[in-house]
């Protein structure tokens, strides 16, 4: 047995814990890294990389058939569905470089390939060595959840860590879950030549603002896409290539493939937490603001808190912990300024309060402002006038704002920078955008909040008169 004297143990080595090894090694940190799987984690290896290469092959499918707007005469694209998968994993192998071993170890961490495992509340054991170190960071992530649905065991199903390597294309896919990676994989499929139907328990991109998600719904439904919802499934039958799923009320949907996307649960069983004395639930481990355990030497980030999940979220988090464990200063996690995305066609970004929360919190002091794709001069030369910007304000500050269409989750990025900083309405007024661009649309939101400040104000007509008068 090897024992390592450290002073930071990470275990897992996906986003959150890649980031906080090499933050914290080129700051003159000794880190060691579990990692029993693949480096890169979910996001690299089964999820963000590999979802959106497959949404890009998807995209230009799609443009093949729809370019009879523009003059260009359609055309039923022939898909290689496992040429497209060989794309997949070209983009895989292109960006695993930059998550592998060999670079971590270059960069002065000691990388182990074993999972980690408590052995007290100051040592964990990875393979044949035990590691004692002065802070642990637990990183190990998430996995797909698989309910307990009667006949699920006796057929085969794709979950997001198996459908990136389906080779032969689906006939049919049912995809059970409307959340967002089944429906970004409803349409990807249905854009590749599949028959798909989505089977939600209750709405489909339920987390999100209702108004902006029909808008997204609806284009889906539009491309062929069958998406019942308040279709709680209650029981799975058949064979590989013949599946049958019925809901509780009696629908029963059938399909040549299975794919489960009904949420995902926390990494923490190989970890004997009980050992550490590290509080846990079903959601995942319990953290406080300064992410530190019921074990004070002991930190967790990224999915395995049970908290928002997204790979950025895990590297913010990674950076709250340098700071509190490296310089021992006070550091805290914040959440509401946390933008998300789900990269159907339209898109659907979100940071801040959705309108429900924000009526609910701030009453009639709450202005929402709406601007439509529809009126912004890129969007009517691109042929993508689907869409809208929803701008919750209170007392001149954003508290949320919802944007679903062509390239919103590039767009949440000005209000994501406005919300970290604190910025009122007028900051965004004050920033001069290039033309034509689909960022106009945030400022052209802005700008439906401040016009009837200013065109309609007695007191602002009353001003401009006097100095006009002044000036003759």
């Amino acid at each position: 047995m090897n024992n390592i004297t450290t002073d930071i143990c990470i275990i897992g080595a996906g986003s959150g814990g890649l980031s906080l090894a090499a933050g914290a090694v080129q700051m003159g940190a000794r880190v060691v890294l579990l990692e029993g799987h693949k480096m890169g984690g979910d996001c690299l290896n089964y999820g963000c990389v590999p979802s959106k290469a497959l949404i890009a092959a998807a995209r230009h499918a799609h443009a093949m058939e729809t370019g009879g707007p523009f003059g260009v005469k359609p055309v039923r694209p022939k898909v290689n569905y496992a040429a497209t998968k060989d794309h997949v994993a070209k983009v895989i192998a292109t960006i695993e470089p930059n998550d592998s071993q060999e670079r971590f170890e270059g960069l002065g961490v000691k990388v182990i390939p074993e999972f980690g495992e408590f052995l007290s509340p100051t040592q964990v054991r990875a393979g044949d060595t035990t590691i004692t170190a002065r802070r642990f960071v637990i990183a190990t992530g998430s996995s797909p959840l698989v309910p307990p649905i009667p006949g699920l065991d006796t057929v085969s199903y794709e979950t997001n860590e198996t459908i990136f390597e389906l080779r032969k294309k689906p006939k049919h896919l049912l995809v059970i879950g409307g959340g967002p990676i089944g429906m970004e994989m409803a349409q990807a499929h249905r854009r590749l030549g599949c028959d798909v139907t989505v089977i939600e328990g209750m709405k489909a991109l339920g987390k999100d603002d209702p108004e902006m998600a029909a808008i997204v719904l609806e284009r889906l439904r539009g491309e062929g896409i069958d998406i019942e919802e308040n279709a709680m499934a209650a029981e799975i039958r058949g064979e590989s290539g013949s599946i049958e799923v019925e809901v509780k009320d009696g629908r029963v949907f059938k399909g040549t493939h299975l794919l489960m996307a009904v949420g995902r649960k926390p990494n923490i069983d190989r970890l004997n937490l009980a050992a550490a004395g590290v509080e846990f639930s079903r959601a995942g481990i319990t953290v406080g603001a300064d992410l530190r355990t019921s074990n004070r030497r002991v930190y967790a980030i990224g999915d395995v808190t049970g908290g928002l999940q997204f790979t950025h979220v895990a590297g913010y988090q990674a950076g709250v912990v340098i700071k509190s464990i490296l310089f021992g200063l006070p550091s805290k996690a914040r959440n509401d300024h946390i933008p998300w995305a789900t990269y159907t066609d339209p898109e659907l970004a979100h940071i801040g309060l959705t309108e429900a929360e924000a009526k609910l919190t701030y009453g009639v002091k709450l202005e929402i402002v709406r601007f439509d794709y529809a009126e912004n001069d890129r969007a009517i030369a691109e042929g993508k006038t689907t869409g809208r910007i929803k701008v919750l304000v209170v007392k001149g500050r954003p508290v949320g704002v919802t944007i679903a269409g062509a390239q919103a989750g590039e767009m949440i990025s000005l209000w994501a920078m406005a919300f970290a900083n604190k910025l009122k309405m007028s900051a965004i007024a004050a920033t001069v955008l290039p033309y034509p661009t689909l960022s106009e649309i945030s400022k052209r939101a802005v700008g439906a909040y401040f016009s009837p400040r200013l065109f309609d104000s007695v007191w602002v007509k009353r001003i401009v008169g006097f100095v006009q008068r002044r000036l003759s």
